[in-house]
């Protein structure tokens, strides 16, 4: 998509591609270490904290209709487990490939006389703009396809015990003692029952004890 703001060549997500030319086949290839910018990753599950490194490995290839970015961004990710909420780190690898298409050539190659006529078709297109390109938007999407939408600190994490909250990976054996209330019911019948059979006996004896004085 085409940005109506002019790129800055200071930004480190931003790239030129003077060197190459406009000459199909030409290659470069280009590593950068760059300070994460802010919410890159999914906010509130995992992401790379803003102004950690970056390490970027990218391949810049020449084509007729512009310049075929491919490349591979690693970094650490943080988060909370989805089971037992402790936190999870993790070594996070993104692959992609953008085409990065000269405003005045059509997916052909062929110079057009007005660029963006067909308004529709550059909303899904990338473009080069005074020779430079800007990454932050591909980074983005890899980086959200790469880490897991529900990240866990180990595969069988058994997560939390639903009536305490321990973390039962700490305490393997941790169990509550569980009682049917239908059980319960039952137990405390019981226990009524016995009373009155109780009462029943004592005012039984009672009366025994009465005739055998008279």
């Amino acid at each position: 998509m085409a940005s109506n703001a002019r790129l800055d060549h200071r930004n480190p997500l931003v790239f030129d591609t003077h060197e190459l030319g406009r000459r199909p086949g030409a290659l470069q290839r280009l590593t950068r270490e760059i300070d994460a910018p802010r919410d890159l990753g999914i906010p509130g599950v995992i992401e790379v904290p803003e102004g950690t490194p970056v390490e970027l490995g990218l391949r810049l290839e020449s084509v007729m209709e512009g310049v075929l970015v491919t490349g591979t961004a690693r970094a650490t990710a943080e988060g909370e487990c989805v089971r037992c909420l402790e936190p999870v780190e993790l070594e996070l690898e993104a692959d992609f490939q953008e085409m990065f298409s000269y405003p005045d050539a059509d997916d052909r190659g062929r110079v057009i006389a007005e660029p963006g006529d067909d308004a529709e078709d550059d909303e899904d297109r990338l473009f080069i703009e005074d020779g430079l390109f800007d990454l932050e938007p591909v980074l983005r999407d890899a980086v959200v396809l790469a880490l897991p939408m529900q990240p866990v600190c180990q595969e069988d994490c058994p997560g939390l015990c639903s009536e305490c909250g321990a973390r039962l990976a700490d305490d393997p054996e941790h169990h509550h003692d569980a009682v049917d209330i239908r059980w319960a019911a039952l137990q405390g019948l019981a226990g009524t029952t016995t009373d009155g059979e109780k009462d029943e006996m004592s005012g039984a004896e009672a009366g025994v004890d009465e005739k055998q004085e008279k």
